[in-house]
């Protein structure tokens, strides 16, 4: 049994790594990588459903699977209006001030 007196180094180890993370600060608000940004999905998403579109609409390479051209067609529709939808939501995203996202 430790007494209350003793110093019990795994014990201040632990408190010591607990509050390591919670006190950390960052110096800006700004994403660490692409990935973190709020114009990554719709722009990847908008990319995407372009290259649908492209071979649902003009190309015409999949004239004869019309299973194949028809999922063109409707996955260009579907991942347009999310990338349009999340778009909005990531302009929105930037314009609010800090802290009100």
């Amino acid at each position: 049994m430790v007494e209350p007196t003793q110093h019990d180094p795994e014990r201040a180890d632990e408190a010591r790594a607990g509050e390591a993370h919670e006190d950390v600060e960052y110096e800006d608000e700004e994403p660490r990588n692409p990935f973190d940004s709020p114009w990554f999905l719709p722009l990847m998403l908008g990319a995407f459903a372009l290259w649908c579109g492209y071979d649902g609409f003009v190309s015409d390479q999949y004239l004869d699977r019309p299973n194949t051209l028809w999922f063109n067609r409707i996955t260009f529709l579907v991942l347009g209006a999310v990338a349009v939808w999340l778009g909005l939501r990531a302009r929105r995203e930037g314009q609010a001030g800090p802290g009100e996202a």
